[in-house]
């Protein structure tokens, strides 16, 4: 039996009925010209008949699922895959309400530990002639990023490509087997992480000058508390909308600043209108925990597991002026990126570490009531894909990302580059965040004033 390393076990350990930790995202595909009535059952049939799979998807817990369950992986021999991709269809009239509503159910329930930690939903019944895909992956088996670069892996460019991998396959060819690389000897990996341990004490000098005598990093439990921080209960609302990528660059390049910048200055507008809409806005700037990916371009593109360092970010809410909050975001940003420049790969986990440790006590009774949140929310912005991809000849119009919520953290928002436009995914406690989908108008709103206040 493998061990997992302790990121990932850490997704399991912590997961609970209120505390579901599976990554999800939810695919919006128009049907190719000439498909018929049954288009989706044969598509369903015929993927069932493949044997193209990965192993990553016949991986589950190893039992007993309530110790071992923890630190170990088994193999299923016996998957059955008809339990894992299922056929479901929305009730009428399909408009784009009901397909959120039934996956905002889908993604506020449990994986079934005893299996291989996955399901993939195919829908039907949508209006305009699409069809849907939902799919939940523990997040012990793939991170956000893991999880789109598979779903990459599974598209074509091409429109007359009827020969695309089912969701849980590969490109590969069956057998073949991929270069292996050379990692060094168990004592020279030994040597150059001893290494890296050796540099925290310099590298934590660095962030506490950073921090304390130039007054220029965000750190942990400086944010204010909003209604985002507060118990969440398992039940999810999620809420989807795209927006044009070129609207993003222009605004970038006219205040000469990053994409993402842009993107964390427009959620920072949504969430000061929704959180002044509820009456709840905090005097103090709202601070956002931005994930940053730490795989290299030369890692696999199949990798699996848990690679995600953390940034803080001041996100400036306190200020009324959307081309001041916009300078702030990204004076916030650029700080955090350059002293992670500076930083080996360990040391950077390490201080990721320290930015979302106090999240690893709040399930304790009254921690989150009676102490101040690390962060209010996590922004994620994940690489997609740049050109129009296809998927059997069926279009890919759209992806949409479904993540995890903690106690304390009651709102998500994870966005993803899809050609042409920015799918942004919300995910909030159906109980404690009231009117999901009004955040949608409000980065609409966001959006237009960062427009008008960098022409």
């Amino acid at each position: 039996m493998p061990l997992m390393p302790v990121t990932d076990s850490m997704f399991l350990l912590v997961e609970s009925r209120e505390h579901p930790m599976h990554v999800g995202g939810l695919q919006l595909f128009k049907k190719p010209d000439g498909a018929g009535p049954d288009y989706l059952r044969d598509v369903r049939r015929n993927l069932l008949d493949s044997d193209n799979m990965r192993s990553v998807f016949r991986r589950r817990p190893a039992r007993p699922v309530n110790t071992l369950g923890h630190v170990a992986w088994t193999t299923d021999a016996n998957l059955e895959l008809d339990y894992h991709f299922r056929h479901s269809a929305l009730p009428q009239p399909g408009r784009i309400r009901e397909l959120l509503e039934l996956t905002s159910r889908w993604h506020g329930t449990l994986l079934d530990r005893h299996r291989p930690l996955w399901e993939i939903h195919l829908i039907e019944g949508l209006q305009d002639n699409r069809f849907a895909m939902y799919t939940k992956v523990h997040h012990s088996l793939m991170d956000g990023v893991s999880a789109l670069r598979q779903l990459q892996g599974t598209l074509s460019d091409d429109p007359a490509d009827m020969d695309c991998p089912p969701p849980w396959g590969s490109r590969r060819e069956a057998g073949s087997k991929r270069p292996a690389r050379a990692s060094g000897s168990l004592f020279q990996n030994a040597q150059r992480t001893l290494s890296q341990v050796a540099g925290l004490a310099p590298a934590a000098v660095k962030v506490a000058n950073e921090a304390f005598r130039e007054h220029t990093l965000t750190l942990p439990m400086q944010a204010p508390k909003t209604m985002f921080n507060v118990p969440i209960g398992g039940a999810r609302r999620f809420a989807a909308q795209s927006w044009s990528l070129d609207r993003v660059r222009k605004i970038a390049a006219n205040a000469g600043m990053s994409r993402n910048d842009v993107v964390l200055a427009m959620c920072a507008g949504a969430l000061r209108d929704y959180l002044i809409e509820h009456s709840a806005l905090p005097d103090a700037p709202m601070t956002a925990m931005v994930p940053v990916s730490l795989r290299r371009k030369t890692d696999p593109g199949e990798a699996t597991g848990n690679n995600i360092g953390a940034l803080l970010c001041n996100l400036a809410t306190d200020k009324t002026d959307p081309a001041e909050r916009l300078t702030a975001i990204h004076q916030s940003m650029r700080d955090g990126k350059r002293l992670f420049s500076e930083l080996t790969p360990l040391q950077t986990l390490v201080l990721s570490a320290v930015n979302v440790a106090p999240l690893g006590i709040s399930p304790i009774p009254g921690v989150v009531k009676n102490t101040r949140p690390p962060f209010n929310i996590v922004i994620s912005n994940v690489p997609g894909p740049r050109k129009q991809m296809y998927w059997n000849g069926a279009q890919l119009d759209g992806i949409y990302p479904a993540s995890v919520l903690l106690d304390g953290q009651a709102l998500n928002i994870t966005l993803t580059s899809n050609g042409d436009n920015l799918d942004f995914g919300i995910t909030g406690c159906r109980r404690s965040v009231p009117h999901l989908q009004r955040i949608l108008i409000h980065l609409d709103t966001a959006l237009a004033e960062l427009e008008a206040a960098t022409r």
